[in-house]
């Protein structure tokens, strides 16, 4: 585990610089990977960060609040985004002590946490007791309900403190927005 501190911070929180030096950060994590709908997804939540010892952000993840529709009930949802470590700061904890920060934020103010995962974080959320959804996975979109089929298999979910999760017969129907749904 990292002994680097990590800052929670709302957005709101969050000056003009510290938010350029964030969409660098994901930018240089994501190879250049990271457009502004994905920084824009990541907006409106808690942040959490660590820093560097010149004040450069190392690792930053939020978490946003997101609609869930489930067993036709909407769950409020804390929905993890923009989870990354700069590639020269990598395999020292940040990534876990980020994570560990934005799941004390989900158990205190959501139902369920969610997040869709890259090929190279899932072995983070796997090791922190995240679950890849085993249902269906959809939206809410403009034109009805779309299934997200691609989605199937990349998505994990997290309930606080062991709590049960959602039965996975029944899909999960997520609000929808602009760019990558999820």
């Amino acid at each position: 585990m990292s002994d680097t501190p990590v800052r929670l911070a709302h957005t709101s929180q969050l000056g003009e610089g510290e938010l350029d030096g964030i969409r660098d950060l994901l930018r240089e994590a994501f190879d250049g990977d990271f457009g502004a709908d994905d920084f824009e997804h990541a907006l409106g939540g808690v942040h959490a960060l660590a820093y560097g010892p010149g004040g450069e952000p190392l690792a930053h993840g939020s978490v946003v609040q997101r609609r869930v529709l489930h067993a036709g009930r909407a769950l409020r949802c804390g929905y993890v985004e923009a989870v990354a470590v700069r590639p020269g700061a990598r395999r020292r904890g940040l990534g876990g002590a980020v994570m560990a920060e934005l799941e004390e934020v989900i158990a205190r103010a959501y139902v369920l946490g969610a997040l869709s995962a890259s090929d190279e974080g899932a072995a983070l959320y796997a090791g922190r007791r995240w679950t890849v959804w085993a249902g269906r996975i959809g939206a809410l979109s403009p034109d009805g309900p779309v299934r997200l089929a691609e989605e199937e298999g990349s998505t994990y979910v997290w309930t606080p403190r062991g709590g049960a999760l959602p039965d996975p017969a029944e899909g999960l129907w997520f609000d929808w927005r602009d760019g990558d749904v999820l």
